[in-house]
């Protein structure tokens, strides 16, 4: 079972097993690899006329792709500048239909000359993805496409309008309406379950064993699936049933815990949220993937009282390493003085900054003890206090999802998360979001609209 996500199925393999299905079975011979600017300026034009008629057109849009599959990454690079810089939007066209809009005053002839501008600014490059899309695997290339054109993006920010307008096509394609969900249980496919554990992004699956025990009776998994992408979860959820709030996930994911009665159940822990599709980033699955499996929860079993999470907090030591760099933290008089317990010499900022480099710190009862109320109080202040640009919208990227989805900042966890990563990322803590069915409409408004975060007292007091 790998430890960590690979990208086989969202990349360029399985595309291209289906594209060359495709030809093997039309008969037709596989496409010539060419990437010079001129041979395929030709053939996106051919596309684009249609000559031929409609069926001509997708069969060479088709050989187009196929070529695109075998190119390097330097002839794909030419294939994508091509497509951005030269297949936008006519600009010719659209001043001549502005002009005539203004110019008419009968309405028929409105309506019909609004229909030549739309027309006219939709960009060439965005009818020969829809062409892409018309085949079986077509779907799956254009996710691929997507997903290198992110990557790209770092170097090759000019890319950005064609990234765009895939993206666009892709909201349309996977609207919401059109997903599935499933349940996923031990009994499922194996492909499936190696998938989930290839693709678990927040605490990685450690063998075949781990996987099982995330699948047990006191736990569920729901996944999001497309018909284009019938053998590929888009997203999935990994619940488990607890009594009250947990606490820790080691603890949590504890193959030798005792299981808990389902009937028994009260709370429902939202422990892991993964996208499998870097394709698909900003396409948002995950707020309508807990809301349907809040309700089919609630129906499988009316026992249960509370849903919540026990969430990490990944920005907070990448941001508390940026607030010691420039000044002194302001702490509150008990952190302050639990902190001069250790050193009553040096800078507060220099202690944090020191002990929290030493990997295994947290096995320290004393240390840890004495630094505890001072990371409190900066994760508070992290979660509660630090925004992104505009001002408005939480920094951490976890708190952000979900309070737009109407969750409740509800209780930090001390050493919640002691693996490598937890320690790197979020000095071991983590967070329990609550969702209240009866005010998650009103907290994702108030969070949404006026960028207020709903917390609980608890959480306010770390403060002070």
């Amino acid at each position: 079972m790998p430890h960590e996500r690979t990208d086989e199925t969202t990349g360029w393999d399985n595309v291209k097993t289906a594209w060359r299905e495709l030809f093997s079975a039309s008969g037709r011979p596989s496409p010539s690899r060419k990437a010079h600017r001129d041979e395929l300026r030709r053939q996106i034009d051919a596309c684009l006329e249609g000559q031929g008629g409609e069926v001509s057109a997708r069969n060479r849009a088709a050989q187009l792709a196929g070529q695109y599959l075998d190119f390097s990454p330097e002839e794909r690079l030419v294939f994508l500048k091509l497509l951005n810089d030269e297949y936008g939007p006519d600009l010719d066209e659209v001043e001549k239909a502005i002009g005539a809009l203004r110019r008419v005053e009968d309405n028929a002839d409105k309506e019909r000359l609004l229909r030549n501008l739309r027309q006219a600014l939709e960009p060439g490059r965005v009818r020969l993805l829809r062409q892409f899309n018309m085949f079986q695997s077509g779907a799956r290339f254009l996710v691929a496409l997507r997903k290198e054109l992110l990557e790209l993006l770092k170097d090759h920010p000019d890319l950005k309008s064609l990234e765009s307008d895939v993206q666009q096509l892709l909201a349309t394609w996977f609207d919401v309406g059109f997903l599935e969900l499933q349940k996923i249980t031990w009994n499922s496919p194996a492909a499936l379950l190696e998938k989930l554990g290839r693709y678990e992004a927040v605490h990685p699956v450690r063998s075949w064993l781990d996987l099982k025990n995330r699948l047990e009776s006191d736990r569920r998994c729901f996944a999001f699936f497309h018909p284009c992408m019938e053998d590929e979860p888009l997203i999935f959820i990994e619940v488990a049933l607890t009594k009250g709030l947990a606490e820790n996930i080691q603890t949590l994911l504890d193959e030798k815990q005792e299981r808990v009665d389902p009937d028994d159940a009260d709370t429902a822990i939202f422990y892991s949220i993964s996208n499998t599709q870097r394709g698909l980033d900003g396409i948002g699955f995950g707020s309508f993937l807990i809301k349907q499996v809040v309700d089919q929860l609630q129906q499988e079993h009316p026992n249960l009282r509370h849903f919540a999470t026990l969430s990490p907090i990944p920005g907070f030591c990448r941001w508390l390493d940026s607030q010691l760099d420039k000044e002194e933290p302001a702490l509150p008089a008990h952190a302050r003085k639990a902190l001069r317990s250790l050193d009553k010499e040096r800078p507060l900022a220099e202690i944090l900054r020191t002990t929290l480099a030493k990997p295994r710190w947290h096995q320290d009862r004393n240390v840890a003890e004495a630094i505890r109320p001072a990371l409190l109080a900066l994760c508070a202040e992290y979660l509660l206090n630090a925004k992104r640009k505009d001002g408005k919208r939480a920094l951490d990227p976890v708190a952000h999802f979900h309070l737009t989805n109407g969750a409740r900042m509800q209780r930090l966890r001390w050493l919640a998360d002691t693996s490598t990563k937890g320690m790197t990322k979020s000095a071991g803590m983590m967070i329990n979001y609550l969702y209240r069915l009866e005010r998650i409409e009103r907290f994702h408004e108030d969070y949404s609209g006026e960028g207020k975060i709903n917390a609980s007292s608890t959480i306010k007091s770390l403060l002070n």
